[in-house]
């Protein structure tokens, strides 16, 4: 756990993740042998074959499977460097192949109409519109939102600065509403609510940094509102706004470097989604579709 998040920088939700798959393969070795000791040595690319072949026989998803998957990679190639093994079972075995889902997004009436439902005039109601102004101008993670700082927010420069994965950082252009939804939550907040934390950008009622649990809540109250769909997540307003800056006409590149997607091949999924739109406009416009 410490290799992960001292050395890999990893989310603390990747740590759990991998902690619950490494416990799980533990328990599973326990089993096999039918003791506690285990000499990792003995471990081959046969016990973890063995294994996937019990994932799969327990029902698990491709994707959970893959996921287990990598994180044996990670542990393994971590006890390689540790000299705790001289060689890797993991090396050289082929993944699964995991069908992309397509990404759930709302259309861009609807994101208008969502942003027009808190009321301004209330803290509670500018800190929301702010939350979601932000969210779909920027395309932040939910992560990136809750751990924003005011100095984060660089006065007239229209941009913000983020730490993304890996602690990442990263400089994204803001959109005029959305900075003035932050702007003026801030200023009602410091006339309304002086105290409490002075670093944090978002703060709940108590003056503490809102909890993602929080703006998880606040996200969904107001997509459901507008939306029919089943995810009504932060998620689905970074969706939306990949999705709707290709549907007009983006480059893949650049919605990549705003997202803070390493490699393009994560982006490509949106360009799927941008293509279905494209093609339902043609079906309802040429007289010919």
């Amino acid at each position: 756990r410490e290799y992960l998040t001292v050395e890999r920088n990893a989310s603390a939700h990747t740590v759990v993740a991998y902690g619950h798959d490494l416990d799980r393969f533990y328990g599973w070795l326990v089993g096999l042998i039918e003791s506690p000791e285990i000499d990792l040595a003995a471990v081959d690319r046969r016990t973890i074959r063995t294994y996937m072949g019990t994932l799969v026989e327990q029902g698990l998803t491709k994707r959970s499977i893959s996921r287990n998957m990598t994180s044996l990679r990670m542990f393994f190639k971590f006890a390689v460097r540790r000299n705790l093994v001289t060689i890797d079972p993991t090396a050289n075995l082929r993944s699964l192949k995991i069908e992309k889902r397509l990404p759930s997004f709302v259309e861009e009436d609807a994101i208008e109409a969502m942003l027009c439902l808190p009321d301004v005039s209330t803290l509670d109601g500018a800190r929301d519109a702010a939350v979601l102004e932000l969210f779909y101008s920027t395309g932040i993670r939910l992560s990136e939102l809750v751990s924003l700082d005011r100095r984060d927010l660089p006065a007239n420069t229209g941009t913000i600065r983020v730490l993304g994965k890996r602690r990442k950082e990263r400089i994204l252009p803001v959109g005029g509403p959305a900075m003035k939804a932050v702007r003026r939550y801030l200023d009602l907040r410091d006339a309304q609510r002086p105290t409490g934390d002075s670093q944090a950008v978002f703060l709940n009622n108590r003056g503490t940094r809102l909890s993602g649990r929080s703006v998880y809540t606040i996200v969904h109250r107001y997509l459901r509102a507008v939306s029919e769909q089943a995810s009504c997540s932060p998620h689905v307003l970074r969706h939306s706004f990949a999705t709707h800056l290709l549907n007009r006409g983006a480059d893949l590149e650049a919605v990549r470097e705003l997202l803070g997607h390493e490699s393009l091949s994560t982006t490509q999924i949106y360009a799927h989604v941008s293509m279905d739109h494209l093609k339902r406009e043609y079906a309802k416009a040429h007289p010919r579709a």
